[in-house]
């Protein structure tokens, strides 16, 4: 029953889909019994036995399924052409003479084009010409939080516990030194902010400014990550050592700010009092000649606004002075905490350079 129900049922199928796919120029009738013959009347004609049955319901299943993959094929065929004649329409709209890459979508996204004040492309993706300024050198460098209460001691004895291994392991290399320090001290900020954020929309309330004043923090940070690897290659076990810190210390700091912000805080205005050191060691060494003063990096220039003759000197100075404003705030922070109030209720310092 099964399989006469499936033979009768590919017949009617068949019936109405085989003359879309079989020309009928095949069609022949055999002269002794007329009955139609070729490709068509084995389709078309009586089963002379169950195991020609079997054969043509097997035949008239997989034409239909065959055409339907082959009809899908040349749709998908005809999409992919389309695709390419508009891939190449865009790149001989918006390519330069075949040089820059276009990005062909559907969503309508349109690339930004972004010029510099005298008129000249501006190369960057990875930051905009608004985001750029001119560090405050002014700023004082001495300025140190003596350690008072238990958490304060502990902070400060936990960065400094952190310092030894450091110079052991890079001693006077400054230049991969800065780098590796870099891509810890990047953390805190969107540690911070990530955790405000989320308490923002748990509790239904502002944070006063202060996610958007860490999240700056981490990315100040991160550029002064892609200046220094402009100076400095590292290894590949540099590369693995900052894996593994990384990952220890990003879990270690979350636990740290969910558990108390103004310890959080602290730790990382000690850090950054320790950054304020290594750079100006780093400036010793410059001074000395151990270390090459090589032109600026093309990146730095334009993320400090710099004269277009800077060196590495230059660009140390204004790292120091970002480090030293990242101390500030970050001081502020736990002393606002110390106080008994909340980040929110005091401005945050946006901007703060």
């Amino acid at each position: 029953m099964m399989t006469r129900g499936a033979t009768r049922m590919a017949r009617t199928v068949m019936g109405y889909m085989g003359p879309r796919y079989f020309s009928t120029a095949i069609l022949r009738n055999d002269a002794r019994t007329g009955v139609m013959t070729g490709a068509a009347g084995f389709m078309h004609g009586v089963p002379a036995n169950p195991s020609e049955k079997a054969v043509v319901t097997w035949f008239r299943h997989f034409a239909v399924m065959g055409s339907r993959s082959a009809s899908t094929m040349a749709l998908n065929g005809k999409q992919h052409d389309k695709k390419v004649e508009t891939g190449a329409a865009a790149a001989s709209v918006g390519g330069d003479g075949g040089d820059e890459k276009s990005v062909v979508s559907y969503w309508g996204v349109p690339p930004s084009k972004v010029t510099k004040e005298d008129g000249t492309e501006w190369k960057w993706n990875c930051f905009r010409p608004w985001e750029t300024y001119k560090a405050d050198l002014s700023i004082d460098l001495t300025k140190h939080h003596a350690p008072t209460t238990f958490l304060d001691k502990f902070a400060y004895w936990t960065v400094k516990a952190l310092r030894y291994p450091t110079d052991i392991f890079f001693q006077r290399r400054y230049g991969c030194r800065a780098m590796m320090l870099e891509t810890v001290a990047a953390v805190p900020g969107m540690v911070g902010g990530m955790l405000l954020h989320c308490k923002s929309l748990r509790r239904f309330e502002q944070s006063g400014g202060w996610i958007k004043a860490l999240l700056e923090e981490a990315e100040n940070e991160r550029m002064h990550l892609m200046t220094f690897m402009e100076v400095a290659k590292p290894n590949w076990y540099e590369r693995a050592l900052v894996f593994a810190v990384q990952g220890v210390f990003f879990n270690a700091y979350f636990v740290t700010y969910l558990l108390s912000p103004k310890l959080a805080h602290r730790i990382v205005g000690y850090l950054e009092e320790e950054a304020i050191h290594s750079y100006t060691e780093f400036l010793k060494e410059l001074d000395k000649g151990n270390i090459e003063n090589v032109p600026a990096p093309a990146i730095a220039i334009d993320y400090w606004r710099l004269p277009k003759d800077s060196t590495l000197r230059d660009v140390v100075l204004v790292v120091r002075a970002d480090e030293a404003h990242h101390r500030d705030v970050n001081h502020f922070a736990s002393d606002i905490h110390y106080q008994g109030q909340q980040l929110k209720d005091s401005p945050a310092p946006i901007g703060y350079h």
